[in-house]
């Protein structure tokens, strides 16, 4: 690293990461058949989170112009609305929605987070540069752009993710979404290697936000709204590099100041490979239901042990969740749970549910399912422990495992069966069983918001991946105005 010595006012070479992130997003040629298969199927599962979202008042409150009435004509389009915006803010709408429910695809690592995230940014860059393009006689950008540039956010958040954890010092994961948003805006903007530089250095040096609002006694809903404030502000650090800006070379070694030493304890980073397609190829779905990824394989046992459990709650004496360590440190939550984003990150909460009622969807996290007293009834006869097993396997890069193991104890003496998954349906060893589910996902999340001949030419495109990626940007946003 190139931290230079404090006293001194000579500017240092370029921060190693900040090159790399920038060779990477200028230089790199992605050749990944299977990276770009899964980056086809990651938009569709991101819109149809997207689409759901706008079901929920608490999220669409939040979407439009940040002043009533500042709409751009021309301009960025949010999918499932009819606002028109520019980038910065419509890259705040995209990004809110496809957060909102918890629903979109997951990495999980030293650090979690959720790389479609990026997409708020991606999407409404696109859309803006295409449509001024088109205005302007010059082409557009295709699907296949967006597909690229999914693959290389991706592979920033993902690729930082893997051996260092934001997290344990109290940051939160959305600074990799801004990070990595801001790295490829500013390619898609035209930026050079210099202003990618320049660009990034400016969102390491905004530092990151707290995980006050992801934990107890303060979860709430900025967590559904973070990463949609992170994309969006990628997008003005890009504009505010390409229009000349300088950058702060050492941002993350200057001693004293910068990251490393401010927010990190004084470590640098550590990075077990380069930049290439490993996160999209290997990005692990939210496919059957919204909730916490350390969680999913949870629900599915408590899925499988609904039929034993569903009419003997009364009989329950004592119910065992074998998680991982990160699952432990996260969702182990007991007491009240004073709102959906409370509930949505409590695996006492996630697991009684689908053991109730034989399901968990998004609407379960509300007050009205919420107040039925078996749910907190179920939870206070739990007990969550980590199985070593458990975290070592989540910690192997060949592997990614995210077990869990579940079983009712009766007070009778009897008991059910100990069920144990190790990975849920969205991961990539289940990709055969799962695509189908997340195209089903696709299907009702979108299809009842839009006309019908509209939706009927939206799924023929999605459903031939090289005409998708062959489609202008401006062209498949028409397909998703309401």
């Amino acid at each position: 690293m190139s931290g230079a010595d404090i006293r001194s006012a000579r500017r240092a070479e370029p921060d190693r990461l900040l090159i790399d992130i920038a060779d990477y997003v200028c230089g790199t040629d992605i050749d990944s058949k299977l990276a770009f298969e899964t980056a086809h199927y990651c938009l569709l599962d991101t819109l149809a989170c997207g689409f759901q979202a706008l079901d929920y008042p608490a999220c669409t409150r939040l979407l439009g112009p940040v002043v009533p009435g500042a709409t751009l004509a021309g301009g960025a389009r949010v999918p499932g609305t009819s606002y028109e915006l520019e980038p910065v803010a419509a890259a705040f709408n995209i990004g809110a929605m496809v957060r909102w429910l918890d629903f979109n695809d997951t990495w999980l690592a030293a650090e979690w987070g959720h790389p479609s995230d990026n997409l708020g940014g991606i999407l409404a860059v696109a859309d803006y540069l295409s449509r001024r393009n088109r205005a302007e006689g010059n082409a557009p950008f295709t699907m296949r752009d967006v597909l690229t540039a999914m693959i290389k956010a991706h592979e920033i958040q993902g690729v930082l993710a893997l051996e260092n954890s934001f997290n344990r010092v109290g940051l939160d994961h959305v600074l990799l979404v801004r990070v990595a948003s801001t790295a490829v805006v500013t390619r898609m903007l035209g930026g050079e290697h210099e202003q990618v530089i320049n660009a990034v250095s400016n969102a390491w040096i905004d530092g990151g936000a707290l995980r006050t609002y992801r934990h107890a006694p303060n979860t709430g809903s900025r967590k559904s709204w973070a990463a949609g404030d992170a994309t969006s502000r990628a997008v003005r650090l890009a504009l505010i590099a390409m229009s000349g800006e300088m950058g702060y070379p050492s941002a993350l070694s200057a001693k004293t100041w910068g990251f490393f030493d401010v927010l990190f304890g004084g470590k640098p980073f550590t990075f077990p490979q380069g930049f290439g397609s490993y996160v999209m190829e290997n990005i692990l779905f939210k496919i059957s239901y919204p909730a916490e990824f350390h969680a999913q394989t949870a629900v599915e046992a408590a899925m499988t042990l609904h039929e034993a459990v569903k009419d003997r709650l009364d009989e329950v004496e004592k119910v065992l969740i074998e998680t991982q360590e990160a699952g432990v440190r996260i969702i182990d939550k007991t007491g009240p749970l004073d709102n959906p984003a409370d509930r949505d990150h409590c695996i006492q909460y996630m697991t009684a549910v689908p053991m109730i009622f034989g399901r968990l969807s998004a609407a379960d996290y509300e007050d009205e399912v919420a107040s039925d007293p078996r749910i907190d009834a179920l939870r206070d006869k739990m007990e969550v422990t980590e199985n070593e097993g458990f975290s070592k396997d989540y910690f192997d890069p060949a592997k990614r495992y995210i077990g869990n193991a579940l079983q009712v104890f009766f007070k009778d003496g009897s008991s059910t069966e100990r069920v144990s998954i190790d990975f849920p349906i969205g991961h990539r060893q289940r990709r055969t069983e799962g695509m189908p589910v997340l195209i089903r996902k696709f299907e009702t999340s979108i299809s009842p918001k839009l006309k019908a001949g509209q939706w009927k030419e939206l799924n023929a495109l999605c459903a031939d991946p090289e005409k998708l990626a062959a489609t202008t940007v401006d062209d498949f946003m028409a397909l998703l105005v309401v």
